[in-house]
């Protein structure tokens, strides 16, 4: 085919030295932490499932936990949509002493702030994803969210209106730049990163390729709103691929520049 150059990536022909966490966090850092960047990170299987049995925590291998973990650990605030919190049993959001000492380091607050997505505000602010939280957490909702609802969670985390009826994309990116937290890391889930895709919000993916087949009923890594079938294809550039054994780790820019 015209145009087509097909390269052979892996398997290789020698076997490069296995990449330590300075090497990777070298690769992962943000080169400009002043410009604001939203991330997305996820793991799918070869078919398309972004779960098994209802979450992702089993897709994803040692080399996948590794690359969510440095992730966390450059980024200013780590977002994640409310079902996500509650369907993979998230806790308080807390680095490691060693990920804390990196960071200080580095210039950067000793841990990320966890900011979760809710339109109907349906959290316990009895969660220890509050009450055990080392740096106050923020809630970003909606202006119709239940008042009372709002006034438990304002207790134990900063609430914050980005949009009338949803959340919007634009405005819970301008909210966090405001709090001086230009590095966004979402850690999804579908629904969300579905809202982020449509809203053309997403600067970067990270991809893991789990090397199986899930065969039922596993949700895409996005999902998009039933109302809205039109949403134009978005051009991503090849940033990284990194492999370990049969798992695959890629990592892609969105491509302002070109259309698809």
């Amino acid at each position: 085919m015209t145009g087509s150059r097909v390269i052979r990536v892996v398997p290789g022909g020698h076997e490069e030295a296995p990449l330590t966490d300075a090497d990777l966090l070298a690769t992962l850092s943000p080169r400009d932490r002043s410009r604001p960047c939203l991330r997305v990170n996820f793991v799918t299987t070869l078919d398309g499932a972004s779960t098994s049995d209802g979450v992702s925590g089993s897709l994803g291998g040692p080399a996948d936990g590794r690359v969510f973990d440095l992730l966390r650990r450059v980024t200013d605030v780590v977002v994640v949509g409310a079902g996500t919190v509650r369907d993979e049993g998230y806790g308080a959001m807390r680095l490691s002493e060693d990920a804390a000492t990196w960071r200080e380091q580095a210039g950067l607050a000793p841990q990320p702030v966890f900011a979760l997505v809710s339109g109907s505000l349906r959290l316990d602010p009895e969660s220890t994803v509050f009450t055990e939280a080392p740096v106050r957490p923020l809630v970003l909702t909606t202006d119709r969210a239940d008042p009372g609802a709002r006034r438990a969670l304002e207790r134990v985390a900063d609430v914050v209106a980005c949009g009338e009826e949803r959340v919007d994309p634009h405005l819970l990116r301008d909210a966090l730049v405001e709090r001086g937290l230009p590095q966004m890391h979402c850690e999804g889930g579908p629904r969300l990163f579905g809202d982020l895709v449509r809203a053309d919000a997403v600067d970067e993916l990270f991809l893991t390729l789990a090397p199986m087949l899930e065969g039922g009923h596993g949700l895409r890594v996005s999902q998009g709103a039933d109302s809205d079938d039109s949403s134009p294809l978005r051009r991503m550039r090849l940033a990284h691929v990194l492999r370990d054994g049969d798992e695959l780790l890629t990592w892609y820019v969105r491509d302002r520049a070109q259309t698809a």
